[in-house]
């Protein structure tokens, strides 16, 4: 039996390394947008159709049973409510994002969406936000600020398409969070997790059917691709699921704070990516801004 401080390093670690592999991932989508020509809509249908098969038959493997979210004509609603309006949109707003910025910025703007969760909610249940909630915002949006106009507010220092996909992809992540918390609640994380990915991906094939595959294909786009299904799809996924499991959400969240510097660090390294001191800058102010919601969710 481990103890309980070998669980909570264990779940700690693994958040990380999800957060890791989120990272990578982006650096990896950009590397095939913008170098090899494959198209968005084509790569996230693949990404969410095989992952979406292999982590059902993970859920299977584990014994959980994988049509009980069927049975229900709520659950099903509410599991294609969370394929097509939250696991597609946050998918395809982030690569479209990252197709006219980088990954970088792109995930750092998507990083906006656990504020926009902390509006809702603070929204919903008419509560006042607290010093530290309102710290949290200010931060968040100086961060954003800082990265899309480096202090000047006359010019935009990225696109006009990359600043609005990024902010679409907040929202998306803020819906893709919110909206299968009952499913969630009722049936294994797994299950409702495998079915989304596939029922989005299986959608979405029907815009870009899978067989039409354009670009480039040499040994980096396949190695980058199955990255992305492989490590940054289904191991991130199952990773942090892990984690929260183990260590409980606020803790995981916290580590998975890391996934900007991931994609930013990598990004820069690997495919040059420009970021200059005031990006930095937006990247802390925001990071800071999800620490302090992760510490502080609400009274």
């Amino acid at each position: 039996m481990k103890s309980a401080t070998a669980h909570r390093i264990e779940g700690l670690a693994l958040a990380l390394l999800a957060s890791i592999f989120w990272g990578l991932s982006g650096v990896c989508v950009q590397f095939l947008i913008q170098r090899r020509g494959i198209n968005i809509e084509w790569l996230v249908s693949i990404r969410l159709s095989i992952a979406g098969i292999l982590l059902l038959a993970i859920a299977a493997a584990q014994g959980h049973k994988l049509f009980s979210v069927w049975r229900q004509r709520r659950d099903v609603l509410s599991l294609f409510g969370f394929a097509l309006l939250g696991m597609v949109p946050v998918q395809y707003t982030y690569f479209a994002s990252i197709k006219y910025s980088n990954a970088a910025t792109a995930t750092i703007l998507q990083y906006m969406g656990p504020v926009l969760i902390f509006v809702w909610i603070a929204m919903r249940s008419r509560s006042w936000p607290g010093i530290m909630e309102w710290l949290s915002l200010l931060l968040a949006l100086a961060g954003i600020f800082l990265l899309v106009t480096h202090g000047d507010p006359s010019r935009l220092v990225i696109s006009t398409p990359a600043l609005a996909w990024g902010l679409l992809s907040a929202v998306g992540l803020a819906v893709y969070t919110l909206q299968p918390a009952r499913l969630m609640a009722d049936h294994a994380t797994p299950v409702i997790l495998g079915w989304g990915f596939l029922i989005g991906g299986v959608c979405l094939s029907f815009i870009h059917p899978p067989w039409m595959v354009e670009g480039v294909w040499d040994k980096y786009t396949f190695l980058n691709t199955g990255y992305i299904i492989l490590f940054g799809t289904l191991a991130a996924f199952y990773a942090f699921m892990v984690a929260v499991r183990l260590v409980g959400p606020k803790p995981a969240s916290l580590m998975a704070t890391t996934e900007p510097l991931a994609a930013t660090g990598v990004g820069i390294l690997w495919l040059g990516i420009p970021f200059g001191g005031l990006d930095w800058l937006a990247c802390a102010c925001i990071m800071a801004s999800m620490v302090l919601i992760a510490l502080f969710p609400g009274r």
